[in-house]
């Protein structure tokens, strides 16, 4: 027993996420430990919830065409008000009503130095769920990492129930270079839960995902868009499972898109062990973007609160936007983009989005939407080439719509699994079989 509180308590039966922790100390039930992650296939070419309503007794079955069948099971809800434990975690013990700043190994260097890097825990002085933070698993994308350190600094343990473990910079090789990637060029993004005997970003993502993510009850994973490209703030997650459909209602405001995830990323080899797990996609890599940053921050604020682990935030004005499909416009020319639309916009089928200028031809051609709906990524005006991901635009539905057609439609789907959470290049279906992506060497992924 690892003493993980239960997810099962985040949320009311009706849908709407509660304000307020229901007690029920009278139906305890017994606590499962994720489930044993499988090794990624990652390393082939090497070597190979929130949960259901704290009044339901039952857990739901996480049913996905395209992953096994996991079992989410409610552990105890303890009486209000009862002090939680000590947390153990990497090594030591953090006591409640503290805070502490640990360290995780997270790779060695060249010259064989081990590189750590900060893992902040805030651990509430009564009991209540735990939530791990991640951002940087891309090394480039930075405003995950101020997200999620003003979060901590913000948030006071005495006043707090539960536990908030946050990790800033998971790749911190590549964050040291300035880089999306390890220094051996791979995506670490598309190796979790990784193997012990396979490349370095396999082992790394082995070493991180068993000495930190193991221990959450649920995962928020920070990302930007990628490439000079910037995505409005957004929820991802495989909205076919329950308690992910569920986790995703609580950031208030930002746009929730189903997208299940390709298989190697962070949250959905979280889901696949039995933690709720999404990305949250805000802005655009090697960039601070104070607007941006404030939003997801008060997403955190809100999310927080509605999993009762704090007493205050800030309501949103503006309601949640819901998103089965979206679809990536491309370039079919090369040559200076020039957006003439912002993040944001609602657009219709036909109309202009941006023009493609080649200054060598001295010839222009426009990208027109194929579709209606609302600009929830886009490529920043740079030089592109015939193909290039441009506009992302998602399909706006209600969330029965949205519950059905995930449930009804695997191909969809699977088709949205690749429209990215991290690399377009591989998005409305295009995704490449992992095996052959995996040791892709030219930075294409």
């Amino acid at each position: 027993m690892r003493g993980l509180w239960a997810l099962a308590a985040l949320l009311g039966a009706s849908g709407v996420v509660a304000q307020d922790f229901p007690v029920d100390a009278a139906q305890p039930v017994q606590a499962v430990a994720p489930a044993k992650a499988k090794p990624s296939t990652a390393d082939t070419a090497d070597q190979a919830p929130i949960a259901p309503s704290p009044v339901a007794r039952t857990p739901a079955a996480v049913i996905s065409p395209t992953m096994d069948a996991v079992a989410v099971t409610p552990v105890p809800v303890l009486a209000e008000g009862a002090e939680t434990t000590p947390l153990s975690l990497l090594g030591q013990s953090v006591r409640p009503g503290t805070r502490a700043e640990l360290r995780w190994a997270s790779g060695q260097s060249f010259d064989g130095t081990v590189v750590t890097t900060p893992v902040i825990v805030v651990h509430g002085s009564t009991v209540g769920p735990r939530i791990c933070l991640t951002a940087a698993v891309h090394g480039d994308e930075l405003n995950g990492i101020e997200i999620i350190r003003r979060l901590m600094n913000e948030l006071d343990p005495v006043e707090m129930s539960g536990t908030v473990i946050g990790v800033p910079i998971v790749n911190f090789l590549g964050y040291a270079r300035g880089s999306r990637y390890l220094p051996d060029r791979r995506d670490l993004n598309r190796y979790f839960p990784g193997s012990t005997t396979g490349s370095a970003a396999s082992r790394i993502a082995h070493s991180f995902f068993n000495e930190v993510a193991v221990n959450c009850q649920a995962l928020v994973d920070f990302h930007t868009g990628s490439f000079d490209r910037k995505n409005l703030p957004q929820v991802r997650g495989d909205l076919r499972i329950p308690a992910v459909l569920e986790f995703s209602r609580g950031f208030g405001a930002p746009a929730v898109l189903h997208s299940p995830g390709a298989r190697g990323m962070l949250r959905r080899a979280a889901v696949e062990a039995g933690i709720p797990a999404i990305t949250f996609e805000v802005g655009s890599p090697m960039r601070l973007e104070p607007a941006e940053i404030d939003h997801a921050v008060q997403a955190l604020h809100t999310l927080l609160h509605k999993m009762g682990m704090t007493r205050s935030f800030r309501m949103w004005a503006e309601p949640q936007a819901l998103f089965y499909s979206a679809k990536w416009v491309r370039s079919d020319a090369g040559g200076m983009l020039f957006s003439e639309v912002n993040l944001g916009d609602r657009v219709r089928v036909g109309q202009r989005l941006g023009k493609v200028v080649d200054p060598v031809q001295n010839s222009e051609r426009a990208i027109v939407s194929p579709v209606q709906g609302k600009l929830i990524g886009m490529a920043l005006n740079q030089i592109v080439l015939p193909g290039f991901a441009t506009y992302h635009i998602g399909v706006q539905t209600d969330e029965q719509q949205m519950i059905e057609a995930a449930a009804n439609d695997p191909n969809n789907a699977e088709a949205a699994a690749a429209a990215g959470d991290e690399s377009p290049d591989i998005e409305d279906g295009d995704a490449v079989p992992i095996e052959s992506a995996r040791d892709d060497e030219d930075g294409e992924r």
